[in-house]
């Protein structure tokens, strides 16, 4: 088994949306409501730390390699998509160096219901975050996915794992609104790619 350690950084701001069991007070309006909770829908440790969770990530590299479907050389047909969906875990939160006091609100007009093309619309208040960036350790289980990508002479040599990954940051993305789901959010460049 080999661990990589990754340091991502934004290309965009970034966004939660966690669900909030929480329920309104009598007395609250929607707007108090959204106003008192909306830091809730962030992933947070004790102290108030936000982070992203490790599934998000692993979700986010899955669907890049499923999407790019990259044949492996001299296996036929077979794509190196199940080796990452099965082959390498996240397990770990990846701190963003901010305090949930430190987050901003966006409101925004969205589906009551929270699904996409419902008519009845709500203003609703997120937490998101200009600008951020992390670290993330991944266990790579399966090997196949540390081969290197066929490249040009002329540009450096990367593992199918960190083009992958590189490629996911850039149209898939992470948190609510992101690529993935026709937003633009979430996305993130690999800056370093370590493996030990």
């Amino acid at each position: 088994m080999k661990q990589v350690t990754t340091h991502l950084k934004s290309l965009s701001p970034y966004g939660q949306s966690k669900v909030v069991t929480e329920t309104k007070k009598q007395s609250e309006s929607h707007e108090e409501f959204e106003q008192r909770i909306w830091r809730s829908k962030m992933s947070q440790d004790d102290k108030g730390n936000v982070f992203i969770q490790p599934t998000a990530f692993k979700n986010c590299l899955a669907e890049a390699a499923k999407y790019l479907s990259i044949q492996i050389p001299g296996k036929g047909k077979s794509t190196f998509t199940k080796h990452i969906e099965s082959g390498v875990l996240c397990t770990e939160p990846a701190f963003v160096g901010i305090n949930i006091k430190e987050v901003e609100p966006l409101r925004l007009f969205v589906p009551a219901s929270g699904k996409r093309g419902d008519g009845k619309r709500v203003w609703k208040t997120f937490p998101h975050i200009q600008s951020w960036e992390c670290d993330v350790t991944w266990h790579v289980l399966d090997d196949t996915v540390m081969q290197e990508m066929p490249a040009d002479e002329d540009k450096e040599r990367i593992t199918v794992f960190e083009h992958i990954l590189s490629q996911a940051g850039l149209f898939v993305g992470v948190g609510f609104f992101r690529p993935r789901n026709n937003g633009y959010f979430g996305r993130f460049s690999v800056e370093s790619f370590r493996v030990s």
